[in-house]
């Protein structure tokens, strides 16, 4: 694939997505090489739908095909939360420090064994005639009372993968992308687009 836009202007998610798709597309572009980038309400009820509504919005704008995720984390303590409000959680100005303080506040006391999680990404491919393609990844994992690890973004420090015994803040990036919520949906997109007849050149 020679170029594809990344609607995303968050640096960790960019880097992530490049390592992933280095094989796979020429070039990858971002908001930030276009004069006008189409700014997109994500008020969908769900990760799909807001991923899907980002993707076609910038296919629409920029004439390329264009993907576009959105993902967080769902708490099973929490009822779900904060899912779709995952990068707002702690409220709209939030940073990452805030929302991962407010996770922490709201499961003290909850036991270890309870605090069972999972990250979810959506992932949504759409070209400029509208066609979109969508595909989906999840990560399961327990939520600690303290972060570990100095890589990653958003709530990874606080985010245990059991069977690593490390957060995804503390393993590497080459494994982080291998069992990752994003990478399962873009190693899901990649095989689409290696078996895809529709032009996306």
């Amino acid at each position: 694939m020679k170029e594809l836009v990344v609607a995303s202007g968050n640096k960790g998610k960019l880097r992530e997505i490049e390592e992933l798709l280095r094989q796979s597309v020429e070039r990858l572009l971002s908001p930030a090489d276009f004069s006008q980038f189409p700014v997109v309400v994500e008020d969908g009820e769900t990760f799909a739908e807001n991923a899907v509504k980002k993707a076609r919005a910038a296919a629409e704008a920029t004439g390329l095909p264009v993907i576009a995720d959105d993902s967080g984390l769902v708490v099973d303590a929490l009822g779900g939360r904060p899912g779709v409000y995952s990068a707002r959680f702690a409220g709209e100005a939030a940073d990452d420090g805030d929302n991962n303080a407010k996770l922490v506040r709201e499961l003290a006391g909850v036991p270890q064994e309870k605090r069972t999680a999972a990250f979810h990404c959506v992932i949504a491919l759409c070209w400029p005639d509208g066609t979109c393609h969508t595909f989906d990844g999840e990560l399961r994992g327990l939520i600690l009372e303290t972060l570990r690890g100095e890589g990653g973004f958003g709530y990874d420090p606080y985010f245990l993968v059991p069977e690593f015994g490390q957060t995804l803040a503390e393993l590497p990036m080459a494994i982080k992308n291998r069992i990752s919520h994003r990478g399962k949906a873009l190693a899901m997109l990649k095989a689409f687009l290696g078996r895809s007849d529709k032009k996306i050149n």
